[in-house]
């Protein structure tokens, strides 16, 4: 199983199970910024080392100075962390929730988080008739049996962001509220969608950020927190030291700074995804629109095809795809893939169309 360790992206788990080197495979199982990283990561890994015998600034001030002039939020409400891995776990560890609301299907860290911290779950599901878009009413019907939401926003798999009534009812304070904006940067207009703001001043309302998918810097590991400062000084005092480092805070400062990139990145997508959509709806693929810079489809019960079926076959021709059944509340025919560059997305759809062609005809 090519998500042996619960995410995308795990070239090494391919090599073993594909026989092909890392760097063999094209990659539509994580969800990169294929435009990234920006120049001036280069420029920083080339010239940066000679300073990383200096220990890191233990309170990430310069980054945090940028994210707060960017963000239009205030320094004190701000927490860097080792990736928005990292934050997810400390947020739960710091609220500790007796019970969470979670939708279903999303992002598994949330659960593993809240699990870790002592909690238990309440499952709130997302349907595919409502395009696995969050219904006001299981929102408002989980309210008397959790402490805490913690949601996707946009959510992952799905691409698709909570809608403005229900970011109303949660910006109201009645309950404490986890929002995971990982994706959000991707999100045209997205300062009208975004609750960054509203969190920094509110007591119940957390924004977690990821800085690694739209600059294409996994490796690096980056995000942030926004909440209320008492929060935050409880986030910090749980932190571990040291646990941004010193490139990841050059790095993250530099990228922050470079404007072209991000129009260009947007552009990008606009452009591409609604190609990408096209593409897969005419192979006969059930595509969900969402928001942002992946697909998740599903293959109809009259093709006879499994998502570990296309995994395998996808994967021999060197093209690892996402098997989106391990998310709760999915079954076995739901894929979600990365939106790449016009080329990659073209070897997707010809692997594709090659897979379902002998798949269907071996059925038959």
């Amino acid at each position: 199983m090519l998500e042996r360790y619960g995410h995308g992206g795990d070239l090494r788990t391919a090599e073993e199970a594909y026989g092909k080197p890392e760097m063999g495979f094209l990659d539509f199982s994580s969800n990169m910024n294929p435009l990234g990283p920006p120049s001036v990561v280069r420029h920083i890994l080339r010239e940066g080392w000679r300073d990383i015998v200096q220990y890191p600034d233990p309170a990430v001030r310069e980054l945090r100075s940028k994210l707060s002039a960017k963000c239009n939020i205030p320094m004190e409400s701000i927490l860097v962390g080792n990736g928005a891995a990292e934050l997810i776990d400390l947020t739960a560890r710091v609220l500790k929730p007796q019970v969470t609301g979670l939708a279903r299907p999303s992002f598994s860290e949330y659960e593993e988080a809240v699990h870790k911290s002592g909690g238990g779950i309440y499952n709130i599901p997302l349907h595919a008739q409502h395009q696995f878009v969050l219904q006001q009413q299981d929102v408002e019907a989980a309210q008397t049996a959790v402490d805490l939401f913690f949601f996707g926003h946009p959510n992952n798999p799905s691409g698709k962001l909570i809608s403005r009534e229900v970011l109303a009812m949660l910006k109201q304070g009645d309950h404490p509220c986890v929002l995971d904006e990982a994706f959000m940067d991707f999100v045209p207009n997205e300062q009208e969608h975004s609750l960054l703001q509203h969190a920094a001043e509110s007591q119940c309302l957390v924004v977690l950020r990821s800085m690694t998918k739209f600059y294409s810097i996994p490796g690096i590991r980056l995000g942030f927190m926004v909440a209320h400062p008492d929060l935050i000084k409880l986030a910090q005092q749980l932190q571990v030291q040291w646990s941004v480092n010193y490139l990841a805070q050059r790095i993250g400062t530099a990228v922050l700074e470079d404007e072209a990139f991000e129009i260009s990145s947007r552009q990008w997508l606009q452009e591409e995804k609604p190609w990408l959509i096209q593409q897969l709806e005419q192979l006969g693929l059930d595509v969900v629109h969402g928001e942002v810079n992946f697909l998740l489809f599903s293959f109809p019960v009259s093709m006879g095809v499994t998502v570990k079926q296309a995994q395998q076959h996808m994967g021999r021709q060197g093209i690892l795809i996402r098997d989106a059944s391990l998310f709760a509340g999915l079954n076995e025919r739901y894929c979600r893939v990365a939106v790449r560059l016009r080329e990659d997305n073209c070897r997707l759809i010809a692997g594709l169309h090659t897979m379902l062609s002998d798949l269907t005809q071996n059925r038959g």
